[in-house]
């Protein structure tokens, strides 16, 4: 009972780093209707940027954590312009839609900017790769070096103290969504862009601010995952978009409590997976669960739900 307990706890606490990427996606996906495949190769181009300047020039772990932070909004900018701002310009004219894949109907808006960001996905993984052509590259070093105990329970001071943090950040986010001006203006765009154009809101400024909230908070979760490891690899920006699109659509897009709901959920089950079977067990029910994830959400979207009935009747 007391290896089960130590399993959850290992889990629930590695929620924490994950609850802070899913946010920041559900910010993307979910509020700003961004389908942002670059974000995680978003987040390994800044990482890098830090691990450079760690090991090129000593930099401590303070200023490497704002390089990180402020290279990902600036990176996120970027992708920004690049794939949304001249889809947005077209936002008043009336929709078309189009035949894509196996007779799915999908916004050809939509299509067109999603396959963009996974160019661009593409393009800055390989500039983070030249950039730093080694496998392995240095980051500041903050990880406990003994483990607290807690009756027949231990546990890692710095990964209660990230959950601590996310938990603090999902609380004030939470409220500034619901009940500041700027907050209230996020959710209005995100509603209706047309409209809130109407009323007088700069659209523009408003997803600019939406998009640095958005980077922001990864380049937080980035920053305390690689503390905790020491580490990152090339393989760090596919590990940022699967672990937080895992949490995102197993939460809901655009619910903030459900993000963490499904960053507990996601940690737990990874925990128990991997004491059963290992690294690999690990890995496949974390894309099992995003594959469950991403069944269960096509039914919210009306093209998917009626290609699956006419499936059903056929």
């Amino acid at each position: 009972m007391s290896d089960f307990l130590q399993r959850t706890l290992d889990g629930l606490l590695e929620a924490g780093p994950y609850a802070l990427i899913g946010l920041g996606l559900t910010l993307s996906f979910g509020v700003l209707r961004r389908i942002n495949l670059a974000f995680g190769a978003t987040a390994l181009l800044a990482a890098y940027v830090g691990s450079w300047l760690h090991v090129r020039w000593g930099m401590p772990a303070l200023g490497v954590w704002l390089v990180v932070i402020v290279t990902t909004v600036a990176v996120g900018f970027y992708v920004e312009w690049v794939c949304f701002d001249n889809a947005d310009q077209g936002t008043s004219s009336l929709r078309r839609q189009s035949q894509v894949g196996m007779d799915l109907r999908m916004d050809g808006r939509d299509a067109t900017v999603m396959a963009a960001s996974f160019a661009l996905w593409m393009q800055l993984e390989q500039l983070a790769v030249n950039f730093q052509p080694n496998h392995l590259h240095p980051f500041p070093d903050l990880s406990s070096q003994a483990n607290v105990q807690w009756g027949a329970l231990n546990f890692r001071p710095d990964r209660l103290s990230v959950f601590l943090i996310t938990m603090a950040l999902m609380a004030c986010i939470t409220v500034w969504l619901k009940r500041s001006r700027s907050g209230l203006s996020l959710r209005a765009v995100a509603s209706d862009s047309t409209a809130a154009h109407l009323s007088g809101f700069d659209v523009s400024r408003i997803r600019y601010a939406g998009t640095a909230l958005s980077c922001a908070l990864c380049g937080i979760a980035s920053c305390a995952v690689l503390s905790m490891d020491g580490q990152v690899t090339p393989m760090f920006g596919m590990w940022v978009l699967l672990k937080g699109l895992t949490c995102a659509l197993i939460g809901g897009l655009g619910s903030v409590r459900g993000v963490l709901g499904g960053a507990v959920l996601l940690g737990i089950a990874e925990a128990h997976a991997q004491s059963l079977w290992g690294a690999l067990g690990r890995d496949a029910t974390t894309w099992g669960l995003l594959l469950l994830a991403l069944i269960t959400q096509a039914s919210h979207f009306p093209s998917l739900k009626s290609r699956f009935q006419g499936v059903q009747h056929g």
